[in-house]
């Protein structure tokens, strides 16, 4: 397309549609191209395992185990390095920053590159999800779109949100679970302009869902218990145990990640960490292969021993046979290792997201905890709480539990369920945030200052950046100036402040006016004192990286009003004071908020 055209086309869109229906029709077309990835990703997956397990692994699954899921890894780590050439993995995590930092930009490979690499993992039996690839995917169509038609930064941030609302309701056939993920875990502001777009996305997607795959829900029930009142307390214990369990996932995974990103630096050094580790893991623990679903259906269906077949510690019958409590011996260890299967798979350089394995995970704990309660003289039924699991886990480890509770309803059906499933959902909520204030998606960004959260009275401060407020109309001065010297300065200078600096631009203290008042009019004393002998220490000093929430919170454990700005090297670059910060920040908040 020439430059002409283009601009053509787009006076023409100006003349002849506004802004606000063109909001409308482009949330329809993200909507559509989000679900047409979707299913294009499901497609490649199956694909691939139709083509390791078929022709492959065959009935000689365990074997195969050792070798495949390692192929799939270092496929998709040789695509991201010299094909891609860029980091495609964390998706959700780089929307938010996307959105944290108001440029709403993703780059254009995201809106095919995560689909590849995450076929490749997945294909070949990475431990991770297709989910968070895929949202990255329809986030990158919606912001590439926005910004070919030229739309401001707000309206791009709508179509990111458009664009993960249909890729959740294309893949999940959910489009409520759409609409509120894009509330919950992107944390944008639901208001009139924004919510029939979202709206318009994830219908459009689930559509193009049901008529390329059928209606029927992804995991659907064969049957399960109506919900009584007198198991509350059991779904009370089981959502404290999903939020517990939360807390493991967020925090072990995390550490894990950072030991794989920070203490392995070579490539082929991770290829063999991570491929060896999650290879020896879905050989002793067959159900950790791929995504988990056909697990999931299992438990949900009360199909416990089929998920326990072909690992070499089962040994056929024989746990069924011996030790009920042995099976959940067995199952608490998946469990256990599951995130590591997962950093392997991922750090090792593999593509995939944490949706799957937290709805693995969360079937898993529900099947434990309600066979436990079996054991134990009670009756529950398995079932529905391997499927309330899922909602708990999902809403500890993601901080959401509305997109919990409307995901679970949509992916099995199980809308009778509501009840325990908002038990659950809450109770696991309630117990993280005891103990992690953010989900693993906002864990990475909230440790650099870098995370807009629903508080925009407070993180709305994420927005500003050092260079919007640094003042540098400061006069500075030397340590070896005399008084009179500095007198002539003052007379010159609009400011009360005077950084000392050295020949190199070193920061050496500061000198106020008011200090040196009293003596400024006493000519017998300009050749005594020295600027060096005047300057005082400031009451703190700021880096010019340093998070504006930092800053913050250091003028106010400080009382200053001004404090001076240095680089890395201690070179002085200007000043902040807290007047200016308010002043950027009103305006930041008001323009933020208009809809």
């Amino acid at each position: 397309m020439s430059n002409s055209f283009y601009d053509k086309l787009i006076e023409w869109r100006e003349r002849h549609i506004s802004e606000k229906h063109l909001v409308l029709l482009l949330s329809f077309f993200v909507g559509l191209f989000a679900a047409a990835a979707a299913g294009l990703l499901k497609t490649f997956i199956h694909l691939l395992q139709r083509l390791v397990e078929g022709q492959l692994i065959g009935d000689d699954r365990t074997w195969w185990y050792l070798i495949t899921p390692a192929i799939g890894i270092t496929l998709a780590a040789l695509f991201v390095k010299y094909i891609v050439r860029d980091d495609i993995s964390h998706g959700i995590t780089k929307i938010l920053y996307a959105i944290s930092q108001r440029k709403s930009i993703i780059k254009p490979h995201n809106m095919w590159s995560s689909v590849i690499g995450s076929g490749l993992t997945i294909g070949f039996g990475g431990s991770v999800g297709a989910e968070a690839p895929i949202v990255l995917t329809g986030a990158a169509i919606g912001s590439n779109l926005a910004k070919t038609f030229r739309l401001d930064q707000k309206t791009m941030m709508l179509m990111i949100g458009c664009g993960a609302a249909g890729a959740i309701g294309g893949i999940f056939k959910a489009p409520i679970a759409g609409l509120v993920f894009t509330l919950e875990v992107l944390m944008m502001d639901l208001t009139m302009t924004s919510v029939a777009p979202l709206l318009i996305s994830s219908v459009t997607a689930t559509a193009i869902s049901y008529m390329l795959t059928g209606m029927d829900p992804m995991f659907p029930l064969a049957s399960t218990e109506a919900f009584m009142v007198n198991r509350i307390p059991w779904y009370l214990i089981l959502g404290a145990v999903c939020g517990l369990v939360s807390l493991y996932f967020t925090r072990g995974m995390n550490k894990l990640e950072q030991w794989m990103k920070h203490k392995v630096k070579n490539m082929w050094i991770k290829l063999l960490i991570g491929g060896a580790t999650l290879s020896v893991l879905i050989f002793l623990f067959p159900p950790l292969y791929g995504e988990g679903y056909d697990v999931i259906r299992q438990l949900i269906n009360g199909d416990s021993a089929g998920a326990m077949e072909h690992s070499p510690l089962t040994n056929g019958q024989w746990l069924l046979a011996n030790s009920q409590w042995l099976i959940i011996a067995y199952f608490v260890a998946i469990i256990l290792v599951k995130i590591v299967a997962s950093v392997a798979t991922n750090g090792a350089g593999g593509v995939g997201g944490i949706f799957a394995p937290s709805l693995f995970m969360g079937a898993i704990v529900g099947f434990v905890v309600a066979r436990v309660l079996n054991l134990s003289g009670l009756n529950v039924p398995e079932e529905n709480f391997a499927l309330v699991g899922m909602a708990g886990l999902m809403s500890g480890v993601m901080h959401a539990p509305l997109t919990g509770i409307f995901l679970i309803a949509e992916l099995t059906g199980g809308y009778h369920l509501f009840m325990p499933l908002m038990i659950v959902s809450v109770i696991s909520y309630l117990t993280i945030m005891l103990f992690e204030p953010h989900s693993l998606y906002a864990m990475r960004l909230a440790q650099k200052g870098e995370l807009l959260t629903h508080n925009k009275d407070r993180n709305v401060l994420t927005l500003l950046k050092m260079d919007a407020v640094l003042e540098t109309d400061f006069v500075t001065v030397f340590p070896e100036m005399t008084l009179g010297q500095l007198v002539q300065v003052i007379s010159t200078s609009k400011r009360n402040i005077f950084p000392v600096i050295d020949n190199d631009g070193h920061l050496k203290g500061i000198l106020l006016l008011d200090e040196v008042r009293n003596i400024m009019f006493q000519p017998r004393l300009y050749k005594r004192f020295t600027v060096g002998q005047l300057m005082t220490s400031p009451a703190a000093i700021l880096h010019f990286n340093m998070p504006m929430e930092k800053v913050m919170e250091t003028f106010e454990d400080t009382g200053a009003w001004n404090l001076p700005v240095v680089d890395e090297e201690r070179r002085y670059l200007g000043f902040v004071s807290k007047s200016k910060i308010f002043n950027s920040y009103r305006h930041v908040l008001v323009h933020f908020s208009e809809e």
